[in-house]
């Protein structure tokens, strides 16, 4: 049953990644190509800047042209790795939490990981285009993404804990597990350092673009991999049909 979920995960993935990759084309490319032009203008008006520039765009292994050509491979394998990944939760949960259809469980847990994974670490740290952020930071930006990854993933499981540990109505381990959830990952946004690197100047407009386009495409992919891990899910579950 395991490897059978794990093929299931990975095709879903697969499709839903490129799915993803589809919507990120259309709507992030294009603001990523205007950040990258303020980047190259701003760096015009300074000599040193423009060497620098220059320098760092021949050193670049891969050019825009290439970049797009490979954004399709890498929501690809972004979402081969989630499936297989996914498959694997998945399985584990199965009988033991959440609804006991495989088809409901699958949508239950796809959606449950968007706001874990996903939203969580958004709202506190989210997405920058091209030219905004300072590059000696990345380490400890990173890190603090990853800690509010683990925050929602820790929240998660003690909402889940929670509504299993409540014996009144389905309203009431509802609410439970929400307050549960948001109280570990509210303090995380208040005690965790805010960071802008936001430059003065920078179109606000093109800002939000671009991070609504960046949360677009996980909501797409997220989306698209619970409806057809669903879908696939419930035609397994379905009894053979023998033909008279």
């Amino acid at each position: 049953m395991i490897r059978t979920l794990l093929v299931r995960g990975l095709l879903v993935g697969l499709l839903a990644g490129l799915i993803a990759g589809g919507f990120a084309f259309v709507f992030g490319e294009p603001r990523v190509d205007s950040a990258i032009a303020l980047e190259e203008a701003a760096a015009a008006h300074h000599p040193a800047g423009t060497a620098e520039h220059s320098h760092d765009e021949e050193e670049a292994p891969v050019s825009r042209p290439g970049q797009k050509a490979g954004l399709f491979l890498a929501t690809g394998l972004y979402g081969l790795a989630v499936g297989g990944i996914f498959a694997l939760v998945f399985a584990g949960l199965r009988g033991r939490v959440g609804p006991r259809s495989d088809g409901k469980l699958g949508l239950a847990a796809a959606g449950t990981a968007f706001v874990a994974v996903i939203l969580v670490p958004f709202l506190k740290y989210p997405a920058n285009p091209p030219a905004v952020g300072d590059p000696e930071t990345i380490n400890s930006r990173t890190l603090l993404y990853v800690v509010m990854i683990l925050v929602g993933l820790a929240a998660t499981a003690i909402g889940v804990a929670t509504a299993r540990r409540v014996t009144a109505g389905p309203w009431a381990r509802g609410v439970a597990a929400g307050v549960a959830f948001l109280v570990p990952v509210i303090a995380a946004w208040v005690l965790l350092p805010t960071v802008n690197e936001v430059p003065d100047g920078f179109p606000a407009t093109l800002l939000w673009e671009f991070r609504l386009a960046s949360l677009g495409t996980q909501l797409v992919f997220w989306a698209a991999f619970g409806v057809l891990f669903a879908w696939a899910s419930d035609r397994a579950a379905r009894p053979a049909t023998v033909p008279v």
